[in-house]
């Protein structure tokens, strides 16, 4: 918020007081140096305001303040650690909204290894839950780029997919129980560690997935598996995008369960890669196709750097593979798996993009990458596409690199046109316009157009049963 702009008025007299007495100076922010970073998100495509941040140190904290807005009809806008792709953590610029943080809520409540369960609290960043079931002799399996920031609440509220979506499933397949505060402040306790509780309707399913719009997801019962005792990672150049599916194929057919992991990586990606990262290396450059293959096993003898040797050896006689390179130590595997987290922030700095996080039937890719960047190449001139990301559940971030020396702002101003020509291939092949990035405030325009009728009507009536004044993250998943 400008230094020169005054904070918004508390829009119930007296809300703001009540509120510092209930949290106290930790659990509320007024001061604009401290509301500042929740303002805006990850991207800068949003900048709103809001008249404070409130932190509650425990579930029963929130679920006051919670029912003190209520009162007050203030609308609330949820944040984890404010990684949302798509503006969903991000208030408006009305200056009503209040913004909840969850970070103080960051307890392991209960690990139990023989269960392979752990409850932990929403404001628990995604890396400390990986770092708990790993001193507990557990893995939990969920991985993406912005682990060491992302928080629990927010990948489950998104239903966030990830790295190991191929192998684990997406968050909503690793979540057991749920407790949440509705937006009237009651508390829903669903901290079951049941595998098996066929008790009526699945209420938790409810919340992942619906970016804070039906309530706060304040804590969470998750699944745990064994830790891999084997691992094997390899980046190969390959032919085209066939030869990248069928190289999947091959891994699959072989042994299913090793697959952790199968990301695709174009050569531009990968060129900027070494462009803009410190320290970046890359084994095998200049080739225009890379996959990055992760085999992991919790058997004993798996045997995978030899079921990985003999499907490269298959691979690059039938001509699929061109080159290859296996990480001989953790550390060399955790310097081939930088070339692929560090893409969206090579892209960053090479300059404007233009991001569609789309899915598609896992034999359909090789289409959606060919067929988008054709049609994006023939509606700008000089685009430069950079598809990547998860190949193996079908999951392409197809984004879009400005020309080289044009204009930023001049670029970002065709989104909407780059969008609908990369989602009509979409629509054609079957797929969805948002796979794992949620809808947010960026794209509730396409929900009436890809999910209208009877789904979009069903969405709102469930919006209307649980949040019926519309508090809970306003201009969010739904259309206004």
């Amino acid at each position: 918020m400008p230094d020169d702009q005054p904070l918004p008025p508390d829009l119930a007299p007296g809300l703001l007081g009540r509120l510092q007495a209930l949290l106290g100076p930790r659990g509320l922010l007024t001061d604009p140096a401290d509301l500042a970073p929740h303002l805006a998100d990850w991207r800068n495509l949003y900048r709103g305001r809001t008249p404070c941040v409130i932190r509650p140190a425990s579930t029963a904290e929130l679920a006051e303040a919670v029912r003190l807005c209520a009162a007050a009809g203030t609308p609330l806008v949820p944040q984890g650690g404010n990684t949302s792709m798509v503006g969903g953590a991000t208030p408006d610029e009305g200056g009503r909204q209040v913004v909840v943080s969850l970070a103080r809520l960051n307890r392991v409540r209960d690990l139990d290894p023989l269960d392979m369960t752990m409850t932990v609290e929403a404001g628990l960043v995604l890396k400390s839950a990986q770092d708990a079931a790993a001193a507990a002799g557990c893995l939990f399996p969920l991985s993406l780029g912005a682990e060491g920031t992302a928080t629990v609440g927010g990948v489950l509220s998104t239903n966030a997919g990830g790295n190991t979506t191929v192998r684990y499933g997406n968050a909503r397949d690793l979540m057991l129980g749920l407790e949440v505060v509705l937006p009237d402040g009651q508390v829903l306790d669903g901290l079951r560690r049941l595998r098996k509780d066929n008790t009526g309707y699945a209420w938790r399913h409810l919340f992942v997935g619906a970016e804070g719009t039906l309530g706060f997801i304040t804590a969470s019962v998750l699944r745990l598996f064994p830790r891999p005792r084997e691992a094997e990672v390899a980046l190969c150049a390959v032919r085209d995008e066939d030869a990248a599916l069928a190289v999947f194929r091959r891994l699959r057919d072989r042994d299913e369960g090793a697959v952790r992991a199968f990301e695709y990586m174009s050569g531009e990606g990968v060129g900027f890669y070494a462009r803009h990262i410190e320290g970046a290396t890359v084994p095998l450059p200049g080739f225009d196709h890379y996959v990055l293959v992760d085999l992991a096993s919790s058997r004993p003898e798996a045997g995978l750097r030899a079921l990985l040797e003999a499907v490269l050896e298959e691979a690059l006689e039938a001509g699929e593979v061109l080159d290859a390179t296996l990480g001989e130590s953790e550390a060399q595997r955790q310097a081939l798996w930088r070339i692929r987290e560090e893409h969206p922030e090579a892209q960053k700095r090479e300059g404007a993009s233009v991001k569609n996080d789309v899915s598609v039937p896992v034999s359909k890719t090789p289409d959606l990458i060919r067929r988008a960047s054709d049609a994006c190449r023939a509606l700008i001139p000089g685009i430069r596409p950079v598809p990547f990301g998860h190949l193996g559940d079908g999951n392409i971030h197809m984004n879009l690199e400005q020309p080289v020396g044009m204009d930023p702002a001049a670029f970002l101003a065709r989104s909407h046109d780059i969008m609908e020509t990369v989602n009509a291939v979409v629509r054609d092949l079957g797929g969805s316009f948002s796979a794992e990035h949620g809808i947010g405030r960026l794209k509730t325009d396409m929900m009436e157009d890809w999910r209208g009728g009877a789904e979009l009507d069903l969405m709102r009536r469930i919006k209307q049963a649980v949040d019926p004044r519309g508090l809970m993250n306003p201009g969010k998943v739904l259309p206004l």
